[in-house]
């Protein structure tokens, strides 16, 4: 368990830092898959999952 979580943050990091420097390439876009594996399987992944819910039904919900 906690060297799943601790993956996970390395990998959270590890995108972060390859997003803010622009530098998002196959080695990036890979990390970043490894990353959301690593995070679907996680105790993190029912709080991500409600988030990324509210925030799908939030968009769907504006008028243009």
């Amino acid at each position: 368990m906690i060297i799943s979580v601790s993956l996970v943050l390395l990998m959270g990091i590890w995108a972060a830092l390859l997003i803010r420097r622009g530098s998002l390439r196959l080695g990036g876009a890979l990390v970043s898959a490894v990353f959301g594996f690593l995070l679907a399987s996680s105790e993190m992944a029912p709080g991500v999952n409600d988030i990324l819910t509210h925030l799908a039904r939030e968009i769907a919900d504006i008028d243009l």
